[in-house]
């Protein structure tokens, strides 16, 4: 085993990318000095070939968009969590060959518990129908949730979504943004996800702070006016910064096999976003 260990986040655009903050100060923290974290920017279609031709001293890869799918595809081996979400944001190298997994199931769950206060169970409603929604319904089946309610610009571009929360064992009921009653599906949700743009919701806002605990994706510019307005309502607000940090967890671990140094972790994140965001971690 090399001495020198790497790994990096693949992604394009990913320039702006917070996750060399988390990993590099996890390394630091667990003593790990020869080990190196980058930004590499690859699209889907080169990460094949990027991937296979790294050496022995790559121990993992976080993988954003637009790769994720392209990330689940290329591995020898996925989790059950990766294979219901459609996607993978983690490579991972083993004696097998590269495992994948997706931990922005951890990031979505640790997000809802830990800064919102969520409990599991009930109905759960998501805005949108993206990755972060297929995620998301993942996550909503570790939390206890069996049914959710998509709502979306198209209905028929739900259909992955969909697929993952019945992979998961979620029911699925798609509803249009044009018809949407927000303000009763809100009252009638344990938890709200928001995976689209703040202008997007915020004609909307007051309506979907009936939502007892709310996950607005969005971490800047803060606060969105969704998480104002669930804050005034005294709702519980989790945010996009507490999901990247809480599916760096695992990535460290599965890279490193060790603990991850959540406090450390939580801290150069504060650091690094002006402390504007507490980011609970338990």
């Amino acid at each position: 085993m090399p001495t020198e260990r790497k790994a990096a986040v693949l992604g394009k655009p990913v320039a702006h990318s917070l996750s060399p903050v988390l990993h590099r100060a996890a390394y630091a923290a667990l003593g790990l000095d020869g080990w190196s974290y980058e930004r590499i920017e690859v699209d889907a279609e080169g990460l094949p070939g990027f991937v296979r031709g790294l050496g022995p001293e790559w121990a993992g890869l976080s993988v954003t968009m637009p790769g994720k799918r392209a990330a689940l595809d290329f591995a020898v081996r996925a989790t059950g969590r990766a294979v219901a979400a459609g996607a993978a944001n983690t490579l991972v190298r083993t004696a097998e060959g590269w495992l994948a997994d997706c931990t922005d199931v951890d990031g979505v769950a640790g997000a809802l518990r830990c800064a919102g206060g969520f409990s599991g169970g009930g109905t759960g409603l998501v805005l949108g129908a993206g990755g972060t929604a297929a995620a998301t319904v993942v996550a909503f089946a570790e939390l206890g949730v069996r049914r959710v309610v998509l709502v979306v610009r198209d209905p028929a571009r739900a259909a992955e979504t969909v697929a993952a929360a019945g992979r998961a064992g979620i029911e699925a009921d798609v509803r249009g943004w044009a018809e949407a009653d927000f303000g009763k599906l809100a009252a009638d949700a344990a938890v709200l996800v928001n995976t689209v743009p703040p202008a997007a919701v915020a004609e909307h806002a007051a309506e979907l702070a009936a939502a007892p605990c709310v996950l607005d994706v969005i971490y800047h510019p803060w606060p969105t006016p969704l998480a104002e307005a669930a804050a005034a309502r005294g709702g519980r607000v989790a945010t996009g910064l507490d999901m990247l940090l809480h599916q760096a967890f695992g990535q460290v671990e599965h890279f490193t096999g060790r603990p991850a140094p959540r406090e450390a972790m939580r801290t150069a994140l504060r650091e690094a976003t002006g402390s504007v965001l507490p980011l609970p971690i338990g």
